[in-house]
């Protein structure tokens, strides 16, 4: 299925399902599925969707190191309530060392993309390596933003995986 023609096909059919149909359909073929969270607010339906469709599947967090406590207390509740397969991906610098060298930096900051690329971009490649996923569940929302409301269901990363994004 990674041909362009195949991917508007199945595009096409999935667009009238619901969520669960879509895990279902997607999980009948992978082989090393992943599901990827921040633990924010719309992220909950997507880990018990695809923990109950497939309890053991590794669900990759990227822990900036800069939640609050109760984001993290979020965390611990959801990862006990639904028993996931967390697998937990830090900085590889110290929230100590990067609040020092660079704070944390607004979005028009010339710093905050190097911010990201440290607590978020490095830990998510170093992650996708480890577990080489040939299915890559992710919580993008259509509703979130116009650029979103344009995305598929199903699409490829520039490395070969197929990105399902079910609601």
């Amino acid at each position: 299925m990674r041909v362009a023609e195949d991917i508007l096909k199945y595009n096409a059919i999935l667009k009238d399902k619901s969520p669960k149909e879509i895990v279902e359909w997607v999980l009948s073929f992978a082989e090393r599925p992943v599901i990827t969270s921040n633990f924010g607010p719309y992220s909950s339906s997507l880990l018990h969707l695809c923990s109950a469709a497939k309890a053991d599947m590794p669900v990759l967090w990227c822990d900036t190191g800069f939640n609050t406590d109760d984001t993290y207390k979020h965390i611990e509740a959801t990862i006990k309530q639904l028993r996931l397969n967390v697998k937990k991906y830090e900085p590889q610098l110290s929230k100590a060392f990067i609040s020092f060298f660079y704070g944390i930096p607004e979005p028009d900051n010339d710093k905050h993309q190097l911010f990201t690329e440290i607590v978020k971009l490095e830990p998510f490649r170093r992650a996708m390596n480890e577990h080489k996923p040939d299915v890559w569940f992710s919580n993008i929302r259509q509703s979130q933003t116009a650029h979103r409301a344009s995305l598929d269901i199903l699409s490829f990363t520039k490395d070969g995986v197929l990105k399902v994004s079910p609601f």
